[in-house]
């Protein structure tokens, strides 16, 4: 069983009968679900994952002391505790994992100030251009059960993907590290007879080119663990995700090299082809750095579009 199931199960088993029992009174205050940080909160677990920080919980989120008290969430956090400690073979941690409580009573404010530095969701542009982006993606994975304030879904639905001019920049900057590292340095590292430094090129390229591949998605790209599980999931270009492995997995001796050079180039034109089709670029070659810069002068705010190209990467 995935663990979005468990911890759902979970709740309507006991979770929901408990709090509308006994806190039927700061219900319209409440929502509950499972997001945040470990796999099941992507749906990416699997037997591996139950060895750790795997467990049948789920998160109560509560507004700030205005609204709730602390004694009141004291109580909840009692009657959490209490809830049986096994759930269909699987036992409740007695410990916080590395990093701290993923499940239980939460502040709402206090888990998105720890994603993402913001209270409320709300982020000026350059907060959204130095946020690490699998916090974005933790802070809107996962699923929620139920949010009767409504606060919880306001905010998830403000992060749920980049602003424009955001997205075009981190596009134009992760283009041109795409062309710098793969339609060039590598290449070049292995004429100098630098094996090791064309390997490191591959992987600057496979990098830039997952990042493109999300951000052409509107999606974010989670920890990198799960990046290729995660792109292999996605509407748009997921097939490159095998030629990205062959790529990171590869020698670059013999007729690999030439295999490898022309497999950038696929990807390069992969990718300038769905750049084409949505019109986010106005250069009609094969070299990704002209799209770079294309993309960079699409847009809109003249402050994001100013800084260096490569400021959001």
């Amino acid at each position: 069983m995935k663990g979005i199931e468990l911890s759902k199960a979970f709740y309507e088993e006991y979770g929901k009968p408990m709090l509308e029992k006994d806190f039927a009174d700061v219900l319209p205050y409440l929502a509950a679900g499972i997001f945040g940080s470990g796999s099941e909160c992507f749906g990416f677990d699997d037997e591996v994952s139950s060895d750790h920080d795997f467990e049948p919980g789920f998160c109560i989120f509560l507004p700030d002391e205005d609204v709730i008290d602390r004694k009141t969430a004291f109580q909840l956090e009692r009657a959490y505790a209490k809830l049986p400690k096994e759930f269909m073979g699987y036992r409740r941690s007695l410990m916080s994992p590395v990093g701290g409580a993923r499940r239980g009573v939460l502040r709402t404010s206090e888990f998105f100030e720890e994603k993402i530095g913001s209270k409320t969701g709300e982020l000026d542009k350059f907060e959204w251009l130095s946020i690490p982006e699998q916090s974005l993606a933790e802070a809107t994975n996962g699923e929620l059960f139920f949010d009767n304030y409504g606060e919880v879904t306001k905010i998830r639905e403000s992060l749920a993907k980049y602003p424009e001019d955001i997205r075009l920049k981190k596009l134009a900057g992760n283009l041109l590290l795409m062309a710098q590292s793969g339609q060039y340095n590598y290449k070049r590292c292995l004429s100098h007879g630098e094996s090791a430094a064309a390997q490191m090129a591959v992987f600057e390229f496979v990098k830039s080119a997952m990042q493109v591949i999300f951000l052409l998605n509107n999606s974010y790209q989670p920890y990198y663990k799960w990046g290729f599980r995660a792109l292999r999931a996605l509407p748009k270009l997921s097939l490159d995700a095998e030629i990205m492995e062959f790529l990171i997995t590869s020698s670059n001796d013999g007729d690999n090299a030439e295999e490898k050079y022309y497999s950038i180039e696929g990807i390069a034109a992969d990718v300038i082809d769905e750049l084409s089709d949505r019109k986010l670029t106005d250069a009609i070659c094969g070299d990704l750095e002209k799209h770079a810069y294309s993309v960079n002068d699409k847009i809109s705010d003249s402050e994001i579009r100013n800084l260096h190209i490569l400021a959001a990467v």
